[in-house]
C-alpha cells in the first residue's frame, strides 16, 4: 500500500487554466439548438473551437505543437470542460484523438512520423482515431483478426474494426493488426484515410455522447509503408497500453466535471422545489440521496487524481488507473439516476440535463475497457487471479 503524501494544492497556472477552460466550455460547448441540451451529431465547428483552445494537444510535447501538460494538469482542464459543457460527445472525441492517436505517435513514432503528423493533430487539422476493437475482439484484444502481412518494405492490412471513435470523420487512424500470434505479434500503424482499400461505415446512433462520430472501418488490402509503423516491430501492445494509461487516467476527468454539475443542479433544485410547504431537500430521503452523489464524486475525484499523480511520477499505476476508471464510470451512472429521482417527472423529460447526464454516463462503463475488465485487472494486482493471456497481466495492462 502506497503511503506517499500527495499535494493537491493547485498552482496559479493550473488555476488559471481551469477557469479559462470553464469559460471556454460555457461559451462554445453549451446547448447546440434552442430548447435542447443534446447535440445533433459531430460538429466540425466545435472540433475547431476545441483545437483553437488547445484541447487537441494538451499533453503532447511542446516541440511537437502541444502544450506539454502533465497528466494532473491535463485532467484538471478536462474536468473544467466537463463541468460546463452540454456536449460531452465532442469532448470525448477530442480525448480519443489526443490520448489514443496523437500521443502514441508522439511517444512511439519515428522522428519523421512525429514531425509530419503530430503538429497537425495538435492544431486539429488532422482528426485522429484509434482502431483496435473488432466484432470478435473487444476485451480479448489478442484475438484480433485484422492481419498485417509483410511485403518487402511495406505491410498489407486486411480486416475490419468496429466502434471506432472518430472513425467516420478521421483523417488519420492508428490501426492495430497482428503479424503473428501472441503479445509480441501486434503492430500499430498510422493509416491515412486516403489509403487505397480503406473505407468507413455509417456513424452509429449510440445511447449517449451524441456529439461523437463512432462507426466501423474496413481494410481491404491496404498497403502501408514500414515507415508508418508506430514503434518497433511487435510493439503494438506496448503502444496500446501506453495510450490506455493516459486515456483511462485523464479522459474520465470529463465525467468528474459532469458529475459535479449534476450535483450542483440537483442541490439547487432540491432547495427550490416545494412540496408540502417546504423544500424537498429538507426531506431525509432526498438529502441523503444527494449526500450519496457527493460521496461518489469526491471519492472518484481522489482516485482519478491519484492515478494521474502516479502516472506523472512514472510509477506503476496499474491498479490505481483501473480503480479510478471503475469508480468514475460506475459513479456517473448512479449519480445520474439519483438526480433523475430527485427531479421526479422533470428528470425523465427529453432534452433535460438529467436525461443527458444518464445517456452520456452509460457508455463510460464500456469504452476504454469495461468495468468487468477493470475489476479483473485489480484482482490480478492483488494476486487473486492468474492471467491466462499476457495481455491481461498487471505488467502489460493499465
Amino acid at each position: 500500500m502506497r503511503l506517499t503524501a500527495m499535494d493537491f494544492g493547485w498552482t496559479p497556472f493550473q488555476i488559471e487554466l481551469y477557469e479559462n477552460a470553464r469559460a471556454f466550455a460555457r461559451e462554445k460547448l453549451r446547448a447546440v439548438t434552442q430548447g435542447t441540451t443534446t447535440p445533433a451529431g459531430f460538429s466540425r465547428q466545435r472540433w475547431s473551437d476545441c483545437a483553437a483552445f488547445g484541447l487537441t494537444g494538451l499533453c503532447v510535447p511542446q516541440d511537437l505543437g502541444g502544450s506539454g501538460l502533465d497528466a494532473m494538469t491535463t485532467a484538471r482542464v478536462l474536468e473544467a470542460c466537463g463541468t460546463e459543457s452540454d456536449d460531452l460527445g465532442t469532448l470525448f472525441s477530442v480525448c480519443a484523438h489526443l490520448f489514443a492517436a496523437a500521443m502514441p505517435i508522439a511517444v512511439h513514432g519515428n522522428h519523421a512520423l512525429r514531425s509530419e503528423l503530430v503538429p497537425k493533430m495538435c492544431a486539429g487539422t488532422l482528426i485522429g482515431a484509434n482502431a483496435i476493437t473488432e466484432p470478435e475482439a473487444g476485451s480479448d484484444v489478442l484475438a484480433l483478426r485484422t492481419r498485417a502481412t509483410r511485403d518487402g518494405s511495406r505491410y498489407v492490412l486486411r480486416g475490419s474494426k468496429s466502434y471506432v471513435t472518430n472513425g467516420p470523420v478521421a483523417d488519420l487512424i492508428v490501426v492495430y493488426a497482428a503479424t503473428q500470434a501472441g503479445y509480441l505479434g501486434l503492430n500499430a500503424f498510422a493509416l491515412r484515410r486516403s489509403t487505397p482499400g480503406f473505407s468507413t461505415g455509417p456513424s452509429m446512433q449510440q445511447i449517449g455522447l451524441a456529439g461523437a462520430a463512432i462507426g466501423p472501418l474496413y481494410l481491404d488490402d491496404c498497403a502501408v509503408d514500414e515507415a508508418l509503423r508506430i514503434g518497433a516491430d511487435g510493439q503494438g501492445a506496448l503502444v496500446f497500453n501506453h495510450a490506455m494509461r493516459w486515456e483511462r487516467a485523464c479522459l474520465f476527468a470529463l465525467y468528474l466535471g459532469a458529475m459535479r454539475r449534476t450535483l450542483e443542479e440537483t442541490i439547487r433544485y432540491a432547495r427550490e422545489r416545494m412540496q408540502f410547504g417546504r423544500p424537498i431537500g429538507s426531506n431525509q430521503a432526498i438529502s441523503h440521496r444527494i449526500v450519496g452523489m457527493k460521496l461518489r464524486l469526491e471519492s472518484a475525484w481522489l482516485l482519478l487524481y491519484r492515478a494521474c499523480w502516479l502516472l506523472d511520477r512514472g510509477e506503476d499505476s496499474t491498479a490505481e488507473v483501473a480503480l479510478s476508471k471503475l469508480a468514475v464510470s460506475e459513479g456517473a451512472i448512479l449519480s445520474a439516476l439519483d438526480a433523475i429521482r430527485v427531479h421526479g417527472g422533470l428528470g425523465i423529460a427529453s432534452g433535460t440535463f438529467t436525461e443527458r447526464a444518464l445517456r452520456d454516463a452509460v457508455p463510460a462503463v464500456i469504452f476504454s475497457g469495461t468495468s468487468e475488465i477493470q475489476r479483473e485487472i485489480v484482482a490480478q494486482t492483488l494476486g487473486l487471479t492468474l492471467p491466462e493471456r499476457a495481455w491481461n497481466s498487471p505488467k502489460s495492462s493499465c
